[in-house]
């Protein structure tokens, strides 16, 4: 049994947490929603969907990390623009052998992290095809479970890395790890660019993206920008056809919002400047045309102008 600690348990971060504490780890749970908090310590933690409905008792459940003490494994499941104050407040988990991994959509968190916490226990994950909401507070589902990848960020022990894929394996996670990190992250990229800000925009569920002829448009030119920009920075991405492995991943999860849609609709922040920000920013430094991704950057910003505070 493994002792972990989820900092960020929303959606995703709440289906490790019960996937794990039902196979038996001891689980403490971090998030910033207190009513989340609240119906996990009374009731429990319940994961439906995909992997099937349970219940589930968490070591801990809490707004903060005080108390939790040293861990086997961190796992930072914030949004993108949480990830430095996720891992300033982590560095009390954080032991000679323990493993932290990021988990994060589009670019820059483990740079971020490793800001404050030693780079050489810091790996970095890549999930994606879950569809992950939380239909009520202490409920989370999940419409997949296609990659859960992991690899290092700088000096992390490959035996460290490989004991820490096993506490995934372990809850019931396909796990694959990877050498080359930016490939891995790239390839998820590829397909956040399309789904991401075209639900966001639209209201449309992955599926209905692929089904609609002008949102497809729009998404297709979104992660072809994505890899043009890749091809400039010398990632490769080891992919015969993206767009292809974009719209069959994406056609796994056709009922599933993107997390984008899901804080668009709830009048949340999304991650636009992760995402599809990351396209127009490296593709302006390596002159690779972005206007499909600038457009979806502007829009949304637009609309986030609008939020209260």
């Amino acid at each position: 049994m493994a002792k972990v600690a989820i900092v960020g348990c929303g959606a995703m971060g709440s289906v490790y947490a019960g996937l794990m504490a039902s196979a038996g780890h001891e689980v403490h749970a971090v998030t910033f929603w207190q009513a989340h908090v609240d119906a996990i310590n009374a009731h429990g933690l319940r994961v439906s969907g995909f992997s099937g409905d349970r219940t589930v008792r968490l070591a801990s459940a809490s707004v903060t990390t005080d108390g939790i003490g040293r861990c086997d494994l961190v796992v930072i499941a914030t949004k993108a623009f949480d990830v430095e104050s996720a891992a300033r407040s982590s560095k009390g988990l954080v032991g000679p052998t323990t493993v932290v991994q990021t988990i994060q959509n589009g670019l820059g968190s483990p740079e971020r992290a490793g800001r404050h916490i030693d780079p050489d226990r810091l790996a970095v994950g890549v999930v994606g095809g879950f569809g992950a909401s939380i239909p009520e507070w202490g409920h989370a589902h999940h419409n997949g479970m296609e990659v859960t990848w992991f690899g290092r960020y700088a000096g992390l022990p490959l035996d460290d890395l490989a004991a820490s894929a096993q506490i995934w394996r372990s809850s019931g996670f396909k796990v694959a790890l990877h050498d080359d990190v930016a490939s891995m992250v790239w390839k998820k990229l590829v397909m956040n660019v399309a789904y991401s800000g075209t639900a966001c925009l639209t209201g449309l569920t992955i599926g209905q993206i692929i089904a609609n002829e002008e949102a497809w448009r729009v998404a297709s030119a979104c992660s072809r920008e994505a890899v043009a920009v890749a091809g400039a920075l010398g990632v490769d991405l080891g992919l015969a056809d993206p767009i292809g492995h974009v719209k069959n991943l994406g056609s796994k999860i056709p009922n599933a919002r993107p997390s984008m849609l899901i804080d668009a609709m709830a009048g949340r922040r999304g991650e636009v400047d992760a995402i599809n920000g990351a396209i127009s920013r490296l593709g302006a430094e390596t002159g690779v045309p972005s206007p499909a991704n600038d457009v979806v950057v502007a829009l949304i910003r637009a609309r986030e102008s609008q939020l209260a505070g």
